[in-house]
């Protein structure tokens, strides 16, 4: 205690405590993360205005602003639909394709017959999953719909889809797809209830069991059918999967998901708007009109005036004047005209860009050269872009398999069962034999090669030392299937040989005539 605290523990005690308690509280703030990121006292840091929430305050109050923002985005900002797009061509492509993958051992079948079975299976998906009839609304096939879906959650940050049962003609199988735009998914007439959170609605403990969809999309101007209709997410006697709600959490608690651009829309749209200032002034540079002064009054037109009718773009609004290229105007008396460079276009364009750029890339996890697609870097450095830029499509395929495609996969096999067409004995028995039957990879779109004869000859040492299968790498490379390579491998062998016994044979024949 200094000589002051002294003099007033004499006089007023309980003021003395205060300030010893006070002087506590700051010796404990400026500890530890107190001395740096969440110091009260540092210049650096006393402007910043920060607040938060849960995941109902930080998310879902502001989702329906970020879903029009990022789709306003996806729609004018070309860098916002090129991420977009790059995400989607290399996480979807022409769509994930099935490979069934029985666990042979656990259903105590040889390895032939699961390998007959696998192709029968495959056969019969096939026929579902290619065809319109599989989307309720009869537009896109299985592979499709997963572009859709795919391009909605990294526009909305969730995508909704029913399962319904539909019969059809020519189609053995009733299963369909139902996708639901997810401004859909929210609380019957804005109702405020703890228990339903964007439409979501869980019980006691936290567990999802329904979903409220409207029956008019919020954002249409068309609203004749209003409602929602609350959808169990799993069915109450079978267990049947109802809902499959395609979302990537990010806080616990949430219940709805955060578009992919939204850490990035205020970026997104100034470095749109500032790509638009410089195009049009660019335009206007390349506009560049002349003006002559005259002593003597000019009887011509005045500004614009002189551009035909036809050819000017804006003539009803006062506020513009028309310029057109090479363009000679001129003036009043008593009028002058100054030269003016606009400067365009601006070499310090593409620097700003490219800096602004990197930082886009490195929070959506796409890097720059993968982003603007400009490839000028070594083949080292491109080649670890690349690799960084495949982790991350990896990990949103194998999340979108695991929460679209293998559900849907599941109620089809299911179906296929149940009519007699893939034999499965125990399938609904027992819930072991079922995860044995339905076991699957979902392939898509090959990584590429850039340097071909090196990842060729890495791929066979992997394959030589065990660290992989050909199977395997043949996906990789170039999306193939092994099996299916051995196979015509096989046919157009045997097609050689005999093409070679044919010319032999011939050779032979015509000797011996000769």
């Amino acid at each position: 205690m200094n000589a002051l605290d002294r003099v007033i523990a004499a006089v007023s005690p309980q003021t003395a405590v205060k300030r010893a308690a006070a002087r506590r509280k700051l010796d404990i703030l400026d500890s530890g993360y107190g001395n740096y990121g969440a110091s009260h006292t540092k210049k650096s840091l006393a402007g910043w205005l920060y607040g938060g929430g849960s995941a109902k305050e930080d998310i879902q109050d502001n989702l329906s602003t970020l879903r029009q923002r990022c789709r306003d985005l996806y729609m004018g900002v070309p860098l916002a639909t090129g991420a977009l797009k790059t995400c989607r061509t290399n996480v979807i492509g022409s769509g994930l394709r099935l490979k069934s993958q029985i666990d042979y051992e656990a259903l105590g079948m040889d390895e032939e017959a699961a390998r007959d079975l696998e192709r029968k299976i495959e056969r019969e998906f096939s026929l579902w999953a290619d065809s319109t009839a599989c989307d309720l609304e009869r537009l896109d096939n299985f592979y499709e719909l997963q572009q859709l879906a795919f391009l909605n959650w990294l526009m909305s940050g969730d995508v909704i889809a029913t399962l319904p049962v539909t019969k059809r003609a020519n189609m053995p199988y009733d299963l369909r797809i139902c996708l639901i735009e997810a401004d859909r998914l929210s609380n019957p007439n804005g109702i405020v209830d703890p228990h339903i959170i964007g439409g979501v609605e869980t019980n006691d403990a936290g567990e999802v069991v329904a979903y409220h969809i409207s029956k008019h999309h919020p954002l249409s101007y068309d609203m004749t059918e209003t409602g929602w209709t609350r959808v169990e997410a799993w069915g109450a006697k079978t267990g049947r999967r109802n809902v499959l709600h395609i979302m990537n959490r990010e806080r616990i608690g949430q219940r709805r998901g955060v578009p992919f651009l939204a850490p990035v829309i205020e970026a997104l749209k100034q470095l749109g708007r500032y790509t638009d200032a410089e195009l049009v002034a660019a335009v206007v540079s390349g506009m560049f009109t002349v003006f002559i002064e005259k002593e003597s009054a000019s009887s011509d037109g005045g500004f614009g005036e002189i551009i035909p009718e036809d050819a000017q773009v804006d003539a009803g609004d006062d506020s513009t004047i028309e310029l057109a290229p090479g363009a000679i105007v001129d003036l009043n008396e008593g009028e002058k005209a100054h030269d003016m460079n606009p400067g365009r276009p601006n070499t310090a364009f593409d620097g700003f860009v490219v800096a602004i750029c990197r930082q886009i890339g490195a929070a959506l996890e796409i890097p720059y050269e993968l982003l603007v697609k400009n490839f000028n870097a070594s083949y080292s450095a491109s080649r670890g872009a690349l690799l960084e830029a495949w982790k991350m499509f990896r990990m949103y395929r194998t999340w979108l398999a695991n929460d679209f495609c293998q559900p849907v996969y599941e109620e089809w096999f299911a179906e296929a069962v149940a009519k007699g067409r893939i034999p499965a004995p125990g399938f609904f028995s027992d819930p072991l034999i079922r995860k044995a039957y339905t076991g699957a990879e979902w392939n898509g779109p090959a990584q590429g090669l850039l340097n071909p004869v090196q990842e060729v000859t890495a791929a066979e040492k992997r394959v030589q030392n065990g660290f992989s299968t050909r199977d395997r790498e043949a996906m990789e490379m170039n999306g193939s299937d092994f099996y299916r390579n051995a196979a015509q491998l096989k046919r157009e062998e045997k097609m050689l040989r005999e093409v070679k016994e044919n010319g032999e044979n011939g050779n032979a024949a015509g000797k011996t005539e000769e």
